[in-house]
């Protein structure tokens, strides 16, 4: 990587250092490692997916895994106040999470696309979240517990049209369906797939979303009913138009960064996170020193080191080493040797304006991209920003 490009720099105010209660970091205390959360950024790109889908098309705001890494309650926040009201989380658990940290809109809807187990079910009930069946045993035994109860409990049906994850068969999901529709205390509220590779819209994604019209054409024929339809993640928002359907599941385009990190898409979006340390350690060195464990890096001339305040506890890869760049008082500084636990060592050649308490940009607006570390690392942008460990403070901008 031989630079970076700046992206448009959001105006850093101060929303709140103490609201996620998820991170540990004291509220006004010292902090050494911190991820900028620019909510303006998340409301740009929310603005350019509905630009390319459309009014009519409902946007689902995927905000699990703790909003990848960027805060689920801020981010659903913000997102509701944009006029989202649909949001998908991963399981039960950080539903329940979800519902604890923020108070939802009254017509906000909260879909775990996870397969639940028995003994979970009654929770959906409890918290008012819509469970993803994908088999007849969890039908029946929903049936039974929302009965028990005297509630409704609201479905989605997952149609594994080739994703080979969860889902039940197109051939068998008429049978499903029937069974949900002969269920008085369950109510279907959509039929959703998920594309294996929705960057790639020919070929054997294009079957998929043959398979998945075919089940809910066929429901749709033989009830006489409408049923909500999804299943274009981001990649799929980018690449396929005629797989938006009534409603678009976006996540990594929410946060910034692209399906693909090698190809940009030419949706606009800015980068949400910045994340950031600080230089603690300056110190010149001769050359032929080496620099950190396994000596990966000896300096071929005499050089000025930095150390910065994260490592792989933070979130910042030790795949990294020796392969990327770090910005600096907007400088582009070579990342040497090997990315240790809690430090990482930049070299500044003989560039003496660096100084102790200078903030350091591992990937953001203002440094390299998330995708581009992605890319250096050997990974996808999805991994880094979930990465971003909990004792990184997330100060929202």
């Amino acid at each position: 990587m031989s630079g970076f490009r700046h992206e448009p720099q959001p105006s850093v105010t101060l929303v709140s250092a103490s609201k996620d209660q998820n991170f540990a970091a004291a509220p006004n205390g010292p902090n050494l490692s911190e991820a900028l959360i620019s909510l303006d950024n998340l409301r740009h790109n929310l603005a350019c997916i509905r630009a390319i889908t459309g009014p009519q098309c409902r946007i689902m705001g995927i905000v699990k895994a703790n909003a990848y890494g960027h805060g689920a309650a801020q981010v659903t926040a913000t997102l509701e106040t944009e006029g989202v009201r649909d949001f998908g989380v991963a399981n039960i658990h950080e539903a329940i999470e979800l519902r604890q940290e923020h108070r939802m809109q009254p017509d906000s809807r909260l879909l775990a696309f996870a397969s639940p187990l028995v003994e979970h079910i009654a929770l959906y009930l409890q918290h008012g979240v819509e469970m993803t069946v994908c088999d007849h045993d969890t039908v029946r035994a929903a049936q039974a517990i929302a009965a028990a109860d005297g509630g409704r409990l609201r479905v989605q049906v997952k149609v594994d049209t080739g994703m080979g994850r969860l889902g039940v068969t197109p051939e068998e999901a008429t049978e499903l369906l029937e069974l949900i529709e002969a269920s008085p205390n369950l109510e279907l509220t959509g039929i959703y797939t998920h594309f294996a590779e929705s960057d790639k819209p020919e070929g054997f994604t294009a079957r998929q979303r043959e398979r998945f019209l075919a089940v809910t054409g066929a429901y749709e024929e033989r009830t006489g009913k409408t049923v909500t339809k999804h299943a274009a993640n981001s990649g799929a928002i980018v690449s396929m138009p005629d797989a938006r359907f009534d409603m678009v599941r976006p996540g990594i385009l929410l946060y910034g960064c692209h399906p693909d990190d090698a190809a940009p898409s030419p949706v606009p979006v800015r980068p949400v996170m910045q994340f950031q340390a600080r230089v603690i350690f300056v110190k010149a060195l001769p050359a032929g020193a080496s620099v950190s464990y396994n000596r990966t890096w000896s300096a071929p001339d005499p050089t000025r080191i930095a150390t910065v305040s994260a490592g792989y506890a933070d979130g910042f890869h030790r795949t990294l080493s020796n392969k990327t760049r770090i910005c600096i008082g907007g400088k582009s500084f070579p990342q040497v040797g090997t990315v240790t636990m809690d430090q990482t060592m930049v070299n500044l050649g003989n560039d003496d304006s660096v100084k102790v308490g200078d903030t350091a940009v591992l990937f953001g607006w203002s440094g390299p991209t998330a995708g581009q570390q992605a890319i250096a690392a050997g990974t996808i942008s999805y991994e880094l920003l979930c990465s971003v460990s909990r004792r990184v403070r997330r100060i929202f901008v």
